[in-house]
Parts: structure tokens; C-alpha cells; sequence
């Protein structure tokens, strides 16, 4: 797969993600993943751009983690009396 298109994958996947992010302001966290990619379009220095797309992943497994553990939160509130 081309770096390329493991960015533009990349980009879907975190705006994906980001439907649910648990803000207010979901647009807001939107326009600022579309900045960070804009910002960096012109690399050209392939180690530079995997470094990059290492970042993006990082950034997409803590979205992921969020989302667990906002489903951990919402099942103990269900089942558990605190």
C-alpha cells in the first residue's frame, strides 16, 4: 500500500472515529483533523511522512480507547449501584 493511500485511509478512519467523540463540539474536532492533514501535505520526505502517519495511528487507537472506555463507564453505571 502506497503512503499515500495509507494517508487518505488514515484520514477517513479518524474522521470516522470522530463522529462519536464524546465532546460537544464534534464539528469543531472535524475541522481541526482536516487542518493537521492540510498542514502536512506538501511532505515529501518518505521518512518524515511515516513518522506522521505513526502519529495519526497513535491518535486513532486513543480515540479507540476513549470509546471503550466510555462503554465501561455506561455498562457500570447500569449494572452497579456505587
Amino acid at each position: 500500500m502506497s503512503q499515500r493511500s495509507r494517508v487518505i485511509a488514515l484520514y477517513k478512519h479518524i474522521q470516522y472515529l470522530l463522529r462519536e467523540y464524546p465532546t460537544d463540539d464534534v464539528r469543531k474536532m472535524q475541522i481541526a483533523c482536516k487542518k493537521a492533514f492540510a498542514k502536512n501535505k506538501d511532505e515529501t520526505d518518505p521518512k518524515k511522512i511515516e513518522e506522521m502517519i505513526a502519529r495519526g495511528e497513535y491518535v486513532s487507537k486513543e480515540i479507540e480507547t476513549l470509546y471503550a472506555l466510555k462503554k465501561y463507564r455506561a455498562m457500570k453505571r447500569r449494572y452497579y449501584d456505587d
